[in-house]
């Protein structure tokens, strides 16, 4: 059988009515692809020092009263464990290529105090470092995803930080881990080769950045029981020149990943708009600038193919999600936003994206975890409340490590003046345990749509559904209303055979499972 493919065809065609006359999306979901799974690594998250991701976030001072293990804060550990985030990207960022691992290890008090130049100049007291980030990702059960320092490190440095973790055996550095309190090696497998080399992490040019790499590269050794898997500093958005330099120059041999990172931004990079307060044209644009991101996949692995056209390199997009202003009266340097319904709208489109190119898209991590970005937690001293993209998260869980299920579909639109974008997106998967699952996102702010869904070859009993939603796309969940969004029961669908006709909300993420 021919697989189906993702289809995004003209709105009218596909279409069919239903008893009361409405219109309704005709989707139909395929076998199951053996060659595509959904990597649980597309749903991982990042922590920089940046702002109060870390420091108040995650790590917090030893008076503040809420659960902790040493100075993690365990309420901030237990929400994430529930979403079973996989995967958890750390020092940076910027911040890793101007970060030096050894200040961050031995006793605290005799750790040097740095200056953060990177983000707001801000004292840097290194109480947070290797062995903490380790620790927490063992309290997550998530593996960590190390970026190493290419722009003011060397080889050497890399090299050392990789024994330090990895090494089993008796050298200097391991003794020096034992001493610190930990016998028995990490074993760190991900680590990034760099940073936004094309930026903050050294200004560098794809020819001098794929040479960088391959010497640091060269050094980064796989220690008994350890493989690394090596991930090159990736193209800024469209910079498809910088893709095709390093696959180019970079044998495929040598890096597991490549990244891209791309943020959704509304205005301009100076004035990017809010997070709260903002009209339906922006809401739009928000929305279409989200869904570009497919576009850069497509070239991204155009260009990959061409190289690899076996796909045994990862394209990591290690950095994604809105970027708007920071709140009013927040340091502009900590990039402190809230979170609202468009934003969750906007996460379930990204990974209903990812979902869709698992076959090249193998990790991903959303920028960044708490009190920083794109959050899916927001912490104001003992207090502490989940965002709409939390609950996205939480929703699109069940795509983990699941078989890609190709859908077909068309249409319709969501047209603003003279400019439109796909209402619906969807991603669909099957567990281990036989479930098939699909994820419907419906982006128009007015319109409910239904959605006809066939199953053929699937002999389903019964369905269940989850919804995420509100009256505005500005609503948010606050201090004062922690849970104005969050997920709730949805029966609003009916049952003929083997279809099932969903009436998707406006401005909504549904999550619904066969079984």
């Amino acid at each position: 059988m021919k697989p189906f493919r993702f289809l995004l065809l003209l709105p009218i065609l596909g279409l069919f009515h239903t008893a009361r006359g409405q219109a309704a999306v005709q989707l139909t979901v395929g076998p199951p692809d053996p060659t595509r799974v959904i990597s649980k690594n597309i749903y991982g998250q990042f922590a920089e020092h940046l702002g109060r991701c870390i420091y108040d976030g995650f790590w917090v001072s030893d008076s503040m009263q809420v659960p902790k293990k040493d100075r993690i804060r365990l309420d901030v550990v237990e929400a994430l464990k529930k979403i079973n985030i996989p995967l958890l990207r750390w020092p940076g960022g910027c911040f890793a290529d101007t970060y030096h691992w050894s200040d961050g290890i031995g006793p605290r008090g005799q750790r040097p105090t740095r200056i953060n130049t990177t983000w707001g100049m801000v004292k840097e007291d290194n109480s947070f470092g290797t062995h903490e980030f380790l620790e927490l990702c063992s309290l997550l059960h998530c593996e960590p995803y190390i970026a190493g320092n290419v722009g003011s490190g060397t080889p050497e440095e890399m090299a050392n930080w990789i024994e330090y973790l990895n090494f089993s055996g008796q050298s200097t550095l391991a003794d020096a881990r034992r001493k610190n309190g930990r016998d028995q090696p990490w074993k760190v497998s991900y680590w990034g080769v760099g940073n936004e080399s094309w930026g903050c992490g050294g200004e560098m040019t794809p020819e001098f950045y794929s040479d960088q790499y391959k010497r640091y590269a060269s050094f980064c050794k796989d220690f008994p029981g350890a493989p690394l898997k090596k991930i090159a500093s990736g193209s800024n958005g469209e910079d498809y020149n910088w893709t095709e330099v390093c696959m180019k120059n970079i044998p495929t041999h040598q890096m597991w990943g490549i990244s891209m990172h791309y943020y959704t931004v509304v205005g301009t990079w100076q004035s990017k708009g809010s997070a709260t307060a903002f009209n339906e044209k922006e809401y739009f644009t928000g929305l279409k600038k989200c869904l570009h991101i497919e576009d850069l996949i497509r070239k991204h692995s155009a260009i990959m193919d061409h190289y690899d056209p076996a796909k045994k390199v990862a394209l990591v997009v290690d950095e994604w999600g809105i970027w708007t202003d920071v709140e009013p009266g927040t340091n502009p340097a900590f990039l402190y936003q809230q979170n609202s319904l468009r934003d969750a709208l906007i996460a379930a489109s990204t990974l209903n994206i990812f979902n869709n190119h698992a076959d090249r898209v193998k990790m991903a991590n959303l920028a960044q975890t708490v009190n920083v970005l794109q959050s899916l937690i927001l912490t104001n001293k003992e207090k502490m409340l989940l965002t709409p993209t939390y609950y996205v998260f939480d929703l699109f869980k069940v795509h983990q490590d699941a078989a890609w299920l190709p859908v077909q579909f068309s249409g319709p639109s969501y047209t603003l003046g003279n400019d439109s974008i796909q209402a619906i997106n969807v991603s669909a998967s099957k567990d281990r345990n036989g479930l098939v699952h699909m994820t419907i996102v419906n982006l128009h702010p007015r319109k409910k749509i239904p959605v006809n869904a066939s199953l053929p070859g699937f002999a389903w009993k019964k369905a269940g559904a989850i919804v995420l939603s509100s009256g505005k796309f500005t609503d948010i969940n606050s201090f004062e209303e922690p849970d104005k969004i969050k997920p709730a029961v949805f029966n609003d669908y009916s049952r003929k055979g083997q279809d099932i006709l969903i009436n998707m909300p406006p401005m909504s993420v549904l999550q619904i499972s066969f079984q």
